[in-house]
């Protein structure tokens, strides 16, 4: 139970991630260079002094490696926001996760069960019908920008399972990515579409939604198969595009109707312990 509520509630931050990103990047409230770098060092501040408030020290440590796939994933996931919705970014992005970490798993020798498998293929028939090419595919270049930051943050969630203070270690990580951040795309930054409510908003994605929820994440991740851990980030694009509908306006098309049910069912063949007793 505890595993379901820590791996429930880290869904929830994912999915607040992609919303709070395009609801200030959608809105013009801010650009895309000011919103990742507040938000990486919001996230940094916040997990530091999280770090610092339990009165011992760090039982392990981030690296730079872990680090720069951190970054890579928030500059494409970022800018990839400033072109397409919360709805279909968040099930490119976690598309791209599942593959990235299955793919790993079978590297590793784990195997899947038949039903899991099944599953899998629900899931990505899920991901072709909403980015075939037709009227409401989502823009080109978002599209491929999301897919690779799911495949950075795939690689970002593999190389944290070992983690022995997931606290400490996304805290470092986060301060890492910030400073990369900082000298990779300061350049970009642009005073004129800057408000307060757009800093609020990524404040908000790096305190809470990333710093809180990627330590949930890492703390997770030791006790699921990793292709157990991708399954389970597809839930993330469901909740997404019904909160997106409710708060953003975002309109609902067919495609991702049909996307969206294909994944849950995915999700539920892997997921329903019934099942899996069965096979």
């Amino acid at each position: 139970m505890r595993v379901f509520l820590l791996t429930a509630a880290t869904m929830a931050c994912f999915a607040a991630n992609s919303l709070l990103t395009r609801g200030a990047l959608g809105g013009g409230r801010l650009d895309w260079a000011s919103f990742m770098l507040i938000r990486l060092v919001t996230g940094a501040v916040t997990m530091t002094m999280l770090v610092r408030a339990r009165g011992r020290a760090p039982a392990d440590r981030g690296g730079w490696v872990p680090a720069l796939t951190l970054a890579a994933y928030a500059v494409t996931f970022t800018y990839a926001y400033t072109r397409i919705g919360a709805a279909v970014g968040a099930l490119l992005l976690f598309g791209a996760v599942q593959v990235t970490m299955i793919g790993t798993g079978l590297a590793r020798g784990e195997r899947p069960a038949r039903v899991d498998w099944g599953g899998v293929v629900l899931a990505v028939a899920g991901l072709l019908a909403l980015t075939l090419p037709g009227a409401t595919a989502p823009d080109g270049l978002g599209a491929a920008l999301m897919l690779a930051a799911g495949v950075c943050w795939g690689a970002y969630s593999l190389l944290g399972r070992g983690s022995r203070d997931p606290l400490a270690v996304t805290a470092d990580n986060f301060v890492r990515a910030s400073a990369m951040g900082l000298v990779g795309v300061a350049a970009f930054v642009s005073r004129d579409t800057f408000t307060m409510s757009g800093f609020w908003l990524a404040a908000a994605s790096g305190a809470v939604a990333s710093g809180i929820g990627y330590t949930l994440w890492y703390t997770v991740l030791p006790h699921l198969a990793a292709w157990r851990a991708a399954i389970a980030q597809l839930t993330v694009p469901v909740l997404t595009a019904l909160l997106a509908a409710a708060l953003l306006a975002e309109a609902v098309p067919t495609r991702l109707v049909v996307a969206t049910a294909l994944v849950l069912a995915g999700v539920g063949l892997t997921t329903i312990p019934a099942l899996h007793r069965r096979a």
